[in-house]
């Protein structure tokens, strides 16, 4: 009679255990899942390749020039512009209005003068992007930090940004108000009765970035 009790208990002790087993906890299955990874590139700005443009205007007229451009780099996620940097050798502003010699020596002698850009005191402008939003396939509105004469103002302005292989290309015009770099010469905003002498605050930099990885 002990002998049966002892198989029935174990019996039942097999039982119980196999029913736990079906109805415990189940393994949790593993879920694969892909992760995008992405990879922030940084662009070198070529000086040869780049190029900066200037308009200044004035009551009786207009003049333009270039400003190389020194250095810089332009940072991309997965092709989007996510930030960057250059900077500007003001020593090499000149002008390409005037076909006269002496009155472009002239006129680039005081550009380089105290009454502008000072460029023996202050030889390097340079921007660099603090917040980028797109607005579009390519397009972007940017923001940052322009210095210029050693002043540091913040400025907005649209730009296009293409990507071709391992070349970008950046193109933005930038209005900077003159006067908020200490340049306030015949500015009407600082002096009465300048008449037709008048130059107006606002000018314009043109710019095209070219960044090769």
């Amino acid at each position: 009679m002990l002998q049966y009790k002892t198989i029935a208990i174990i019996a039942t002790t097999l039982v119980a255990s196999s029913f736990t087993a079906l109805n415990g906890p189940k393994p949790k299955l593993k879920v694969a899942t892909e992760t995008l990874v992405r990879k922030l590139v940084n662009y070198k700005v070529s000086p040869e390749q780049s190029k900066l443009t200037w308009v200044a205007k004035k009551v009786t007229g207009e003049h333009s020039g270039t400003i190389n451009v020194s250095s810089g780099s332009l940072a991309l996620d997965n092709k989007v512009l996510k930030g960057g940097s250059f900077e500007l050798d003001t020593k090499t502003i000149a002008v390409t209005d005037l076909t006269d010699k002496e009155t472009n020596a002239k006129l680039l002698g005081h550009l380089k003068s105290d009454d502008f850009f000072a460029v023996e005191k202050f030889g390097k402008a340079n921007f660099n992007i603090t917040s980028v939003q797109s607005t579009g396939a390519g397009t972007y509105d940017v923001k940052g930090k322009l210095t210029i004469k050693g002043i540091t103002n913040e400025i907005s302005f649209p730009a296009t940004v293409k990507q071709e292989g391992n070349k970008v290309i950046a193109n933005a015009k930038i209005t900077v108000d003159r006067t908020k770099y200490d340049i306030k010469f015949r500015s009407k905003s600082f002096f009465e009765n300048l008449g037709d002498k008048t130059i107006y605050d606002d000018f314009e930099l043109n710019v095209q970035l070219v960044a090769n990885n």
